[in-house]
């Protein structure tokens, strides 16, 4: 024989007449039904009904199935959404279609597969034309220079210039620390950057740092001071222990690089110049190594003066190991390939 849902609802209900507790109607239900007894909350679940007042044993009727908002319509109002506004929200999605936030996080990412990212910072809106010519400076430099394979790079100097913080605040990911589960969040006052700064130039080669310049008492570099200034020291110290060496010199193109009296002076010095192609960042070894690597290891730190940061500046940088800066340049032709294969446009986090 059978036993139907409402044969158990009967004995239930037979036992809940009888005065037998929740736990009693189990263990009897469960003694002589074992394999279809109803488990232990849905005898209470039964039991709570029939103190209210309940009599049937059957089902409460229900509707039917409910209506469905994952229409073509509305998966179609959304894409429109969308693509009008990439910065629509989901309560504004929501209020616009009359959906669930449920189904449009259905619609979202099941069937639009889209998701929400931050947008990624960039130097430069390139043109077609200067994605080009970054390509076109990648395949002569690494052609030239044997994908940085060729003795050449040793005579390569690569300069640029940077402001240097009396006080620079810790990034967030430098401020992570462990937290025990009953312990407060950590916290942390904002600061800005101090308005005490000094700019430098630094100039580096792959077998290590070559020189780092102040600019005193200036607040732009001129091709006066980069010329009488900064490039003799950088000269002067890259022939030291490079005299038969031809000295290849990389920097952006600033106005005081790109000057007439620059160029002049480079070549009455027999220095080559290595042109760089226009808002390149990425491909400048100063940009995606030198600075931030030593700037970061003085985030947080709070000098006295702008001098005080300029004199940690300069001891960080003339301890950095030879090693890092052989890496930096192996890193320096591997990028360009990156852009060469991105068609010149920024590879970074991508």
């Amino acid at each position: 024989m059978e036993i139907t849902k409402e044969n158990l609802r009967a004995i239930i209900f037979y036992n809940y007449q009888r005065g037998l507790s929740r736990l009693q109607c189990f263990e009897e239900i469960t003694s002589v039904f074992a394999d279809v007894a109803p488990c232990r909350r849905t005898i209470e679940r039964w039991y709570i009904e029939f103190q209210r007042g309940h009599s049937s044993l059957s089902d409460k009727p229900r509707e039917g199935r409910p209506k469905t908002a994952m229409t073509q319509e509305n998966i179609e109002a959304v894409r429109q959404l969308i693509l009008v506004d990439r910065h629509v929200t989901y309560r504004e999605i929501e209020a616009s279609v009359d959906i669930s936030g449920t189904t449009v996080q259905k619609i979202l990412h099941g069937e639009l597969g889209v998701r929400k990212l931050i947008s990624r910072w960039i130097p430069h809106l390139l043109s077609d034309d200067q994605k080009i010519a970054r390509v076109s400076w990648c395949r002569k430099t690494l052609q030239r220079f044997n994908r940085g394979e060729s003795k050449h790079v040793y005579d390569m100097v690569s300069g640029d210039e940077s402001w240097i913080y009396a006080y620079d605040p810790n990034s967030k990911q430098q401020s992570t620390v462990w937290v025990f589960q009953d312990e407060p969040k950590p916290t942390k006052i904002i600061r800005s950057r101090s308005n005490k700064k000094k700019m430098v130039a630094s100039f580096v080669a792959k077998g290590g740092h070559v020189a780092t310049t102040v600019l005193e008492d200036c607040k732009t570099v001129t091709a006066d001071w980069y010329t009488t200034v900064c490039l003799p020291q950088v000269i002067t110290e890259f022939r030291k222990n490079n005299s038969r060496r031809r000295m290849i010199l990389h920097h952006d193109n600033a106005s005081s690089h790109t000057a007439r009296q620059t160029k002049m002076y480079l070549s009455t010095q027999n220095v080559e110049i290595l042109d760089h192609p226009l808002y390149s960042p990425d491909l400048s070894p100063n940009d995606f190594f030198t600075f931030p690597k030593i700037k970061k290891s003085l985030r947080g730190q709070r000098f006295s003066s702008p001098e005080e940061a300029v004199d940690a500046y300069k001891s960080a940088i003339l301890t950095t190991p030879t090693s890092e800066w052989n890496k930096c340049f192996k890193n320096w032709f591997e990028r360009m390939q990156k852009c060469i294969k991105c068609r010149g446009e920024y590879f970074e986090k991508q």
